[in-house]
């Protein structure tokens, strides 16, 4: 069998971080079985934009999820936009009234409302069940009198719809929990429902696998599906993602759009891999697995059905991995344009080779990309800008003014700037006068780099260079005194 699966996000918002793993498993299920499919549904064009439409496009570029057919690859199936498809869903529902599976409504708001408030009171299902529905002969009265009204799909009732779900299980739908749903409104434009299932009929999908959120759909999907006569497609239902504190992932717990990791100084590969175990294991307590090894060992089976922990803490821990793995090159290559928009301009010739110097110091702490511009500022600012809070934490201590002075004073008669010659003045210097590492070599961090928290100190100063570093140490020394 040639599995065909499709990834059909809406334009409404941002790419999402759980669209961006359901987005990761159709493309893992379809790697080396057949196609994976991209396409827009976007009939709400109220809400639909340009802007989510090309972030949700650039977003799957940026995490590596490239597809086989579909927006901007082309296929056989002409758009794989839905708003461009319009008269093919009005012509499916024209068809399923002439079939008698569907039919003009012309129950009122008011009679909808009263139907649900009785249902609701006696204890009953709301869910409608087309007891409103007129004649066929007035239906074609109205009609012809220019009026107009919704189509709704008519449910047999008793009845209900049951599938295999690969990772739910076998879920059952009672008709009675089943309104006759509109599949096409008075002004002629689809629902999701009807939209969604013909497009996965026209294109040939024989798997859906999407979010738990749309798991009430299915029974919706299905019975449109059998009414066109077409083979249902197997469904597998991705479990919720959850913020720490156990509710539905939203924007109060942070984050949730994938370009917003991508502005953060995350890597693809990691958020990709984070994505993946939220719900599936590699298998043998294996969490670090690249795109590839993902494809040859991922199976639907294997993918939980409770939902999964969304938890930063962890994805930057993972990061941090990833980047440590960098080669130096790469590495700088990647952070370079974070480090750059945070001095707000290019660097030069000088700046690059000294940023190359730092960067293995950097590479080795950083759990971002995001982190490194920052730590890196010192190095390139004309003048250093001092963080707050290490300030009033460490240069209001006693032994601060000693330090500083200290410092600038042996570091002027050092013969040989470099790191290794640096150490040893300093450390003789806390010698000296009895200090600790943490009382004597923080001041002089906090004076030269502006923080507490820089990339190793001696090394930070060899970079920065004798004048620059004993300037900087005289500024606050005349500060402090």
């Amino acid at each position: 069998m040639t599995v065909r699966v499709r990834f059909a996000p809406s334009p409404t918002g941002y790419l999402h971080v759980g669209g961006g793993r359901t987005a990761l498993y159709n493309r893992l299920f379809s790697q080396g079985r057949g196609a994976f499919i991209l396409r827009s549904d976007d009939t709400d064009q109220a809400r639909s934009t340009r802007e989510f439409a090309d972030d949700i496009l650039e977003s799957m570029r940026w995490l590596g999820l490239t597809w086989d057919e579909g927006i901007e690859v082309g296929g056989p199936h002409g758009s794989y936009r839905q708003s461009e498809r319009i008269e093919r869903y009005g012509e499916v529902a024209d068809q399923l009234v002439a079939a008698g599976h569907a039919y003009h409504s012309f129950a009122t708001a008011e009679q909808l409302d009263e139907f649900r408030k009785a249902a609701q009171a006696a204890g009953r299902s709301p869910a409608y069940d087309g007891r409103f529905r007129l004649d066929d002969d007035e239906i074609a009265r109205r009609l012809a009198a220019g009026e107009t009204a919704p189509i709704r799909f008519a449910v047999n009732r008793p009845g209900e719809t049951s599938f295999d779900d690969i990772v739910r299980g076998e879920v059952s739908f009672d008709h009675a929990q089943v309104d006759d749903f509109v599949i096409l409104r008075s002004d002629r434009s689809p629902t999701y429902h009807l939209a969604s299932t013909v497009d996965d009929v026209d294109f040939g999908i024989t798997h859906v696998i999407r979010g738990e959120d749309l798991l009430s759909s299915t029974p919706k999907h299905l019975l449109l599906t059998k009414a066109m006569g077409a083979e249902p497609a197997v469904y597998a239902h991705l479990p919720l993602l959850l913020g720490p504190d156990g509710t539905k992932l939203s924007k109060r717990h942070g984050h949730t759009a994938v370009n917003a990791y991508r502005s953060a100084g995350f890597l693809p590969e990691a958020l990709l891999n984070y994505l993946a175990i939220l719900s599936w294991s590699p298998g043998e307590d294996e969490e670090l697995v690249s795109l590839s090894e993902m494809a040859e060992r991922f199976r639907l089976e294997d993918v939980s059905r409770s939902p999964a922990v969304f938890d930063v803490t962890k994805l930057e821990w993972m990061n941090g991995v990833y980047i440590r793995e960098l080669g130096a090159a790469e590495f700088v290559a990647r952070s370079l344009e974070f480090v750059e928009d945070d001095l707000g301009r290019d660097l030069d010739e000088d700046e690059m080779k000294a940023f190359a110097g730092m960067a293995p110091l950097v590479q080795e702490r950083a759990k971002t990309l995001a982190e490194v511009g920052p730590q890196l500022r010192f190095l390139f600012a004309a003048s250093v800008s001092y963080d707050p809070t290490s300030w009033e934490k460490v240069m209001m201590q006693p032994e601060a003014m000693t330090a500083v002075s200290a410092a600038c004073t042996r570091l002027a008669e050092l013969p040989a700037w470099d790191a290794e010659s640096i150490e040893t003045t300093l450390r003789s210097m806390l010698d000296e006068h009895g200090m600790s590492a943490r009382k004597g070599l923080q001041p002089i961090r906090v004076a030269v780099c502006g923080s507490a928290i820089s990339p190793p100190l001696f090394e930070s100063l060899e970079l920065l260079g004798r004048e620059r570093s004993l300037q900087r140490l005289a500024d606050v020394a005349q500060q402090l005194g």
